[in-house]
């Protein structure tokens, strides 16, 4: 819906910004203006303002500014036109006539939210009936009094198939309009529609509106076969887009300090939580998390924390998550994921450990890139080149779901940086023999003078893999883990490997670009000063030759041990012209575009 500009600003001149939001901050008068901790970042120095006169706030932790309405969008995740109608309701304004349809789809919605309270009212009373004995037995057993219930807004729907139907249709309603919203199923057959919720303890969900769009209901009975059972689809309640307890906990959040919302499985786990003085809790609606309610729980904070089983299951429903946020990675926007011990939920571990032990776990919950690392790690022992080419694989793609380019482009360095720390072997020499002669710190540049052991070598090394990068796929391994002596060379090393493993397509035009980027243009210019030309040469030559000079200096530097051993091992094999030593790390390449999706790179 369109506004007109005098109406947002009558609107808003009706309306006092401290009053709003003084509801969910601590305001304190501060000459003209107020001010507060802020709710968007925790913090012990006020730096949250509000001025009335001016009609704005401005949190000068977050950078966060705004009129009253921006406030319900940043603050409850509302849309501009369900912002200006919570206001207008506050304000006492009318809003502006609607086009015809809109009006009749929304006077229609409001006629299903209408017998959705009173389906609620009418479970809740049905809970302190007789009939509703053994539902308040199981709820007792499980720590809920009456005062909890009454809190939550539980309630109990009668075994009986038409308990809630003659019920509200004694106070007006149509069957259609029941069926509509989800509260009576239809056969399909034909037939007399007959209540959805039968024998069952039932929970009310809201909307980010607050509005109770919808129910969820825990079977009483052993013998039936769907535990939980939630509202269908209908035109109030859409299961992917709506979390349990949601708007409370979005504005507990603050209050609690966090940088996010805390996710349990079910409905008592969040009550469980709540209770315990954890309020900033929700649950997805028995589905794994969808990309909407991601973003709903962005919205309440950056980073959110999953909190599952410590079982295979809870393992899995971690995975399934992980891989469902990668794509909508941003900055400032990421996932924790805290681990309860095998066999125990929120509702379980705060029953029989306490409420310290729960804040514990909560406290202890791991970034998602240590999450996925462990996860790929993990999936086949890395004691091959092949699966260890698998696993920098697997990154790469990992890193490539992540749609936010430049939180891809961390991830990956994060992943080569890590690959990098878990597959070397030796940077220098071995233990008891005296180190290779060090280079000069200011880089091959200043490289004068009587030669260093190796610097011939090493420089022929480097040259080739800039002029020739495709030779990676068989060389990177060995050129990551080699000894060289010198601080600059290391990281001219380390740049090329960065270029070669956070890259889908890697040739000597972009590996120039990148090492030029990183500042090492008067090396490159040096290196290939002082490098001797090598003939053309075929891929099988050319990583010939190249593994050979990487085993003399493996061997001068007193490391032949595995790294010289496998390197003998690919040279033995492509002297006898057996191209499967070639293989076992990669094919090679036949011209200098590396676009293959099994080269290993992340």
């Amino acid at each position: 819906m369109r506004f007109g500009e005098d109406f947002i600003e009558e609107l808003k001149s009706r309306v006092k910004p401290s009053d709003v939001i003084g509801r969910t901050v601590k305001l304190r008068r501060q000459g003209r203006e107020f001010a507060g901790l802020s709710p968007f970042n925790k913090e012990k120095t006020p730096s949250f303002f509000v001025n009335d006169e001016k009609g704005f706030f401005h949190c000068f932790s977050s950078g966060k500014h705004g009129d009253v309405i921006s406030w319900f969008q940043e603050t409850e995740g509302l849309s501009f036109t369900e912002a200006v109608e919570r206001l207008a309701g506050e304000a006492g304004m009318a809003m502006p006539a609607p086009d015809p349809e809109a009006a009749q789809k929304a006077q229609r919605a409001k006629g299903l939210l209408e017998w959705m309270e009173e389906a609620a009212q009418f479970y809740v009373a049905e809970l302190g009936r007789v009939r509703g004995r053994h539902a308040r037995h199981y709820l007792q057993d499980r720590g809920l009094d009456d005062d909890v219930c009454g809190t939550f807004g539980l309630g109990y729907a009668p075994s009986s198939h038409s308990a809630l139907k003659d019920y509200l249709v004694q106070k007006g309603a149509s069957l259609g309009v029941l069926v509509e919203t989800g509260l009576l199923i239809a056969p399909e057959g034909g037939g007399v529609p007959y209540d959805r919720f039968r024998d069952r303890v039932m929970f009310p969900i809201h909307d980010a509106r607050r509005r109770l769009v919808g129910f969820g209901g825990r079977a009483l009975s052993k013998d039936d076969k769907a535990k939980y059972l939630n509202s269908p689809e209908t035109p109030l309640f859409h299961k992917g887009r709506t979390l349990y307890r949601y708007p409370q906990a979005r504005a507990a959040v603050r209050g609690a300090g966090a940088s996010g919302l805390v996710v349990a499985e079910g409905y008592m786990d969040v009550i469980a939580l709540s209770r315990a003085g954890i309020e900033h809790a929700v649950a997805p609606l028995g589905t794994a998390l969808t990309e909407e309610q991601l973003r709903l729980l962005w919205q309440a904070g950056s980073e959110p924390i999953l909190c599952f089983d410590g079982d295979a299951a809870g393992q899995r429903a971690a995975h399934r998550a992980l891989d469902r946020a990668l794509p909508l990675l941003e900055p400032g926007r990421t996932l924790k994921f805290a681990f309860l011990p095998a066999g125990l939920d929120p509702d379980d571990m705060i029953r029989t450990r306490g409420r310290a032990a729960m804040e514990d776990v909560l406290r202890e919950a791991r970034p998602l890139v240590d999450v996925l690392w462990e996860r790929e790690r993990a999936r086949v022992p890395l004691d091959t080149p092949e699966s260890r080419a698998g696993l920098k694989k697997r990154l790469r793609d990992a890193a490539g779901e992540i749609g936010n380019k430049e939180v891809a482009s961390f991830y990956a360095s994060e992943f080569y940086a890590r690959i990098d720390a878990l597959f070397r072997r030796v940077r220098s020499g071995a233990p008891g023999r005296a180190p290779t002669k060090a280079f000069p710190s200011k880089g091959l540049r200043k490289l004068a003078g009587r030669p260093t052991m190796g610097l011939a070598e090493q420089r022929f090394l480097l040259a080739q893999i800039i002029a020739c990068p495709q030779i990676l796929a068989q060389t990177d391994e060995t050129f990551a883990n080699m000894p060289l002596g010198d601080e600059v060379i290391n990281r001219l090393r380390d740049a090329i490997l960065e270029h070669w493993l956070t890259s889908t397509s890697v040739d000597t035009e972009s590996l120039h670009r990148h090492l030029t980027g990183k500042g090492f243009a008067d090396d490159l210019r040096e290196l290939e000063r002082r490098t001797i030309p090598v003939p053309e040469q075929s891929d099988t030559d050319r990583v010939t030759r190249w593994l050979k000079t990487a085993q003399d200096l493996i061997e001068r530097a007193g490391s032949a041990d595995e790294q010289a051993a496998r390197v003998k091992q690919l040279l033995d094999g492509l002297k006898r012209g057996d191209q499967s030593s070639l293989r076992a790390l990669g094919t090679a390449r036949q011209s200098a575009n590396v676009g293959d999706e099994d080269d290993g790179n992340v």
